[in-house]
Parts: C-alpha cells; structure tokens; sequence
C-alpha cells in the first residue's frame, strides 16, 4: 500500500509540466517518496495486520493451517496456580489472551470484603504477575468486551467464538456450556487425572487410614495426588499406616477413586494363589516379592510373620 501510493504521487510529480522543478529534483523526490512510503506502509502491516482480512480477496492469501494458536485463560483457571507451572514446563504453546472483563472480576474478587475470596483474587493477580515475567509467554491483554452480555462465562464463550480461540478453564459448567457452543476447552483437571500414576487391580500400597467410610467399616485414605482410597474392615486403624491390595478402581468426572482390603485380609482370603473379586475368581498377581504375609501392628509397622 505505501508502494503503491508513492508511486501515484511520483506519476504525479513526473508529469508536471513546470520549468520551475528542474527534472532531477522530480525524479529524486520521486525516489524519496517511494522509499517513506514503503517503510510508513511496512510499520502500518507490522502494527495493524492482524486486523487485515486477507481471506476476502478470494482466499489466496488464507491458510487454515497456519490460524494462531490462541488460548483465553478464565478467572478460576488463573487463580488456581497450576496454569503458571505447566507453562514453565514449556508444554503450554501459543498466545495466551486475558480478556479485560477477567481483570475486572480478579480485582473485585481481591477487593471483596470476605477474607477467603480477597485471599483468593490476590492469589489471582500474584498468579498473572508470575505469568507475565515469564519471557517464553506471549501473554495479551483484549479489551474485548460484550456489554449486552452480563455473564462473565457467556462472554468468554463469545470472546472464543470471535478469535477462534480455546479456553483454559476449571469450571465444570463452564466447560460443557462451551462445547455445547462450538467453543474448544481445556480443562486443567482433566490434565491433572490424565496425569496421575496408574493403579492396577492386585497392587499393593501403603496408605494412612484418615477417617470413616459411608459403608460400614470402611476406611478412607487419600493420595499424595488427592485420589481418595476407600478400604474394607479399615475403621479400626484410623490415624494409622495400613497395607491394602487394590481391587477395583473407578473413574469418575470427578476424578478417580480407588477400592482395596486389608493386604492380610487379601491373603487369608487367597487359596493357591486365587482370590475372588466383585463375584469372580481370577489369578492374583504377585507384586510383595515373594514377601510373607504382613499384618497390621498397633504400631502402625508391618511385622513379617515367621
């Protein structure tokens, strides 16, 4: 565009017919015209050339293949932390967009009176701060906004819609209403259960029995990762370590959840290596090494019988 405007006003220089301008005047300014105006029209693409539609010329120019890689980060997303640490692992690529609406609503949520959603929303502006410093990021700031549209979720749906972007969200709700709208998500939860260590049916673990079951006599132990383990016959050794054989485990939208029986229990219950579970009987698997048996001391160790 800056070419091809300095050389109309170049045409125009040319042709005049005056003495006063002797020609090599012309056909330098002509030169120097040419030259300002390709770098003015070089600085106006660099700025403002996101904002060109290049597809309406008849789709020469557009390439479906190489559309940004934008992700738009919500409210629960960003004070939640973990999106800080997967990007410092480098497995988090592309833009990261944060709608100005979602300033807003970090700020009124740190200036709310309520010392728990105050805590909350500093947590928030700390976990954009560490964002920000972090040089492998392209982190962008929209003022975007959708003043019909008063729901801030409604208005991260719409924002996605209109860049085409994927939104990294922990909101359950959130995430279907967007997939039901067309809207791709990533939900950091799901990452996370993606992500946690794979447990078989047979295993053996060592858990700490925290408190009661719903069922009767059960106990419940949890993870380092969270994931809740629930025991048979557990209830007597609340507060204490205990050594299960996994049975089954189940996967939920929740996350995962883990069921197993005393280990001592699982032996006494074996016959010739067999043991029945959930009405079948199957091989079990050896994963003590050749171990005796352990039983569950009032000391919370295991003594091997003899």
């Amino acid at each position: 565009m800056g070419i091809v405007g300095a050389y109309l006003i170049g045409s125009l220089i040319s042709r005049q017919e005056s003495m006063a301008v002797a020609p090599e005047v012309k056909t330098f300014t002509t030169l120097a015209l040419t030259f300002f105006m390709a770098y003015v029209g070089l600085m106006v693409g660099a700025a403002k050339g996101d904002y060109l539609d290049l597809s309406a010329l008849g789709g020469i120019f557009s390439d479906k293949a190489a559309r940004r890689d934008l992700k738009i980060l919500d409210t629960s997303v960003i004070i939640d932390g973990r999106i800080a640490d997967v990007a410092e692992t480098g497995f988090l690529t592309g833009s990261l967009i944060i709608p100005q609406f979602i300033l807003r609503e970090l700020q009124q949520v740190a200036d709310s009176p309520d010392s728990s959603k105050r805590q909350r929303g500093r947590r928030g502006l700390d976990m954009l701060n560490r964002l920000q410093n972090n040089n492998i990021l392209d982190i962008q700031i929209v003022e975007t906004d959708f003043p019909s549209v008063r729901e801030v979720d409604l208005k991260l749906i719409e924002l996605g819609k209109q860049l085409d972007a994927v939104i990294v969200t922990n909101d359950f709700n959130l995430n279907k209403v967007a997939q039901l709208r067309g809207v791709n998500v990533l939900n950091i939860n799901e990452l996370a259960n993606a992500l946690k260590p794979v447990v078989l049916p047979g295993e053996a673990m060592r858990v700490f029995i925290l408190k009661e079951g719903k069922e009767y006599n059960q106990g419940v132990a949890y993870l380092d990762d969270g994931t809740m383990v629930v025991v048979d016959n557990a209830r007597r050794l609340i507060g204490k370590n205990a050594d299960i054989a996994v049975t089954s485990v189940l996967q939920t939208t929740a996350g995962k959840m883990i069921f197993g029986r005393l280990w001592e229990e699982s032996e006494n219950g074996s016959a010739n290596g067999e043991h029945r579970a959930n009405g079948t009987t199957r091989r079990q698997r050896d994963v003590r090494g050749g171990a005796a048996p352990v039983r569950i001391s009032d000391h919370s160790e295991p003594i091997t019988e003899t």
